[in-house]
């Protein structure tokens, strides 16, 4: 995301304005106004004010939080930067006039009581009950959140936090234990915090932006006019509080200041905590609060003064002279590297899924011989793909994605922002490695959470007993073409405009019933169930007649190196029975396998072993019984008994079995009945 923002001499910040972006989030769904209106609310602060509180709007964006922290902190940082080096506003004044510092006496190490630790100050304590947290939110005049007071009983407890400087070695021993403490004291450089944080409540401290974007979005560190955020690659999770009397807490865990982050431990420092509250299916509202910190004066070395450096008037510095900027540590990892670390059990999942139907294809004569058990593998894997790949993990590939890949490849073509999310990353790459083998079919089948929904709808309309559909294969062949137009249509428009491209490739309806879980303005909403609908009576009816995805992936698939679904030469002739199976119709009436619209779903395949079915394996099994007769008569197994009918004339039963006649009673016995 491009912002640019502009300050005045007395560092406040004038304007800013979100020049263009390529955050995902805010093209599913969220309006770009929204996240405008959130930049404009850091106009008129003055970023080196101590006196400015909150420097983060309290009105974040519901559904990109991180997004949000990622832009205030961006905005803020780089105004501090751009102020102190040019001495501009009231943060940079007389350094004279500051406290002298104060650091901490690494001399005392007893370890001391919870209690203890809580009498001094060493320990501070959050605590918010349900009340308190409706009254919060009053404060900010929020309507609709006002309208929603948290549900319960109005005295327990929402949040419970306590917070600790376990750099102090006091401190740290007496929460951490001996080994923990020097543990971390080694992984520690030179001028880092570390500040341990337990948590009760339903209300978690952590959140969950640090498993998906690698920032904890609900806690920050606030110290005169500078913010510190935590990533996950500064967070370590402990077991329990080792301290004597300490409570049992479920969230424990110690955070390390960033390198460079320069928290002073002898100054007075706030950890402020982001509290949010649904409002509505995607809203929410937000309220910040919590607590100061100031390590005890016992922990802390005598004062040291400081030599006066009075900095120049901002006025002083010509307006054309040249920024320098301040050098700032950062040696964190490329952010798509912190996101697949803090990812890696989702990864581990989608790998081993990944593994699993790999094992399918290449198995499949094996498997399909049982087809019961295939069966229920099949659902199984179409259930996870829809409710944890899809619904949890939003892991839905779209054919935006191949327009943004080759838009990238005739400008700036960088693999990072590919990388940035995992899932999708490895379901593409699966997917170019299933098309030189399986053809599309691999992802459409199997993989696709919305084709996981439209197969899994068309089967309870089955068993609801929904009559199905059979489109006839002439008009089946004039509306394969729909898909393969549309998305042609969209790649012609990527070239002159991809951001209408984006926007017209809402003919896909994977962010409405995928990602947002249909909760979207109600035109979306119709849209998504109107491809679901048909659905219901021709299974797959989107998938095969309008998903531009399925149309993009078909073009390459012609060139898979393999044919594993296995033919018989009577196949179309004269047999049909595989053609009339097909759930997409797939098959041409003269046998032969359409690449491009198979969904490797292996119906085929089970009738292909099916003695019961199959007209060909019959007539093998009827010569081998026949055989097996002319051998060993005993090896014959019992033919079924064909059913009897017995017929009743007026109450008695003849000594033949024949038809009834006209008008009178017939009843059945034995097998029929």
């Amino acid at each position: 995301m491009n912002i640019i923002v502009g300050i005045d001499l007395d560092g406040k910040i004038t304007g800013a304005k979100l020049v263009e972006h390529h955050e995902p989030i805010v093209l599913v769904g969220i309006p770009q106004a929204k996240i405008e209106h959130y930049i404009d609310g850091f106009v008129g602060r003055r970023v080196l004010d101590p006196s400015e509180e909150g420097r983060m709007p309290v009105d974040i964006v519901s559904g990109a939080t991180v997004t949000m922290m990622v832009i205030a902190d961006s905005m803020t940082q780089s105004a501090v930067k751009i102020a102190r080096s040019r001495n501009l506003g009231t943060g940079v004044a007389d350094v004279a006039s500051q406290p002298a510092h104060r650091t901490i006496d690494q001399t005392r190490s007893a370890v001391e009581t919870w209690q203890a630790l809580l009498g001094d100050g060493s320990v501070r304590r959050l605590a918010i009950t349900n009340k308190e947290l409706d009254e919060l939110f009053q404060r900010t005049g929020n309507a609709a959140a006002i309208a929603r007071p948290q549900q319960g009983d109005p005295n327990a407890s929402f949040v419970d936090v306590y917070v600790a400087l376990a750099s102090v070695p006091t401190v740290g021993r007496s929460l951490l234990g001996d080994a923990e403490y020097e543990r971390l004291h080694q992984d520690m450089k030179p001028g880092q915090q570390a500040i341990l944080v337990a948590g009760d409540g339903p209300y978690s401290f952590r959140g969950s932006g640090y498993v998906r974007g690698g920032i904890f979005d609900r806690i920050e560190l606030i110290q005169s006019e500078g913010s510190i955020r935590f990533r996950d690659r500064n967070y370590r999770r402990i077991g329990a509080v080792a301290a004597e009397g300490a409570p049992d807490f479920p969230e424990i865990g110690v955070f390390v200041t960033p390198d460079g982050s320069n928290l002073d431990p002898g100054a007075p420092w706030r950890f402020q905590l982001l509290v949010q509250r649904a409002t509505g299916a995607l809203d929410k509202a937000f309220v910040t609060t919590g607590l100061d910190y100031s390590t005890p004066d016992k922990f802390l070395t005598a004062p040291v003064s400081q030599p006066a450096v009075v900095a120049p008037p901002a006025a002083v510095a010509p307006a054309s002279a040249a920024v320098q900027p301040v050098a700032a540590a950062d040696d964190e990892p490329p952010l798509w590297e912190r996101i697949w670390q803090a990812r890696m059990f989702d990864v581990a999942i989608m790998l081993v899924a990944i593994g699993v139907l790999t094992g399918i294809f290449f198995f499949q004569d094996i498997l399909v011989k049982w087809p019961r058990a295939y069966e229920r593998i099949r659902l199984s894997y179409l259930a996870f793909t829809l409710l944890w790949l899809g619904w949890y993990e939003h892991a839905q590939l779209s054919v935006v994605n191949i327009l943004t890949f080759f838009n990238s490849l005739r400008g700036d073509f960088r693999w990072d922002y590919f990388l940035r999310d995992p899932l999708i990353f490895i379901l593409w790459s699966a997917v170019a490695a299933a098309l030189l083998f399986w053809g599309r079919g691999a992802y459409c089948g199997w993989l696709c959470p919305f084709g996981a929904l439209q197969e899994w709808t068309n089967r309870l309309a089955r068993w609801a007993r929904i009559p199905q559909v059979r489109v006839p294969f002439w008009l089946n062949q004039r509306l394969w073409p729909f898909k393969y137009i549309i998305f042609l249509a969209l790649f012609g428009l990527s070239f002159g405009s991809l951001g209408l491209a984006e926007e017209a490739a809402e003919v896909e309806p994977f962010k409405t019933a995928i990602i947002l879980h249909f909760a979207r303005e109600w035109w979306f909403v119709l849209f998504a169930i109107g491809c679901l609908a048909p659905g219901l009576f021709i299974e797959r009816f989107y998938c095969r007649y309008l998903c531009p995805l399925g149309g993009a992936l078909a073009v390459p698939a012609r060139m898979r190196m393999f044919d594993w679904l296995k033919r018989y030469k009577e196949c179309g002739s004269p047999c049909q029975r595989c053609s009339n199976d097909c759930p997409v119709q797939a098959i041409h009436p003269e046998g032969a396998i359409n690449p491009n619209e198979c969904i490797q779903c292996l119906n085929c395949q089970v009738l292909y072993h099916d003695d019961q079915r199959c007209p060909v394996v019959i007539q093998k099994r009827i010569k081998r019984e026949k055989f097996l007769a002319l051998q060993s008569p005993s090896m014959v197994p019992e033919p079924k008994r064909k059913p009897r009918v017995l017929v009743t004339v007026n109450g008695r039963e003849p000594s033949v079995e024949r038809k009834p006649a006209a008008g009178q009673a017939a009843s059945l016995e034995g097998d029929d009945q």
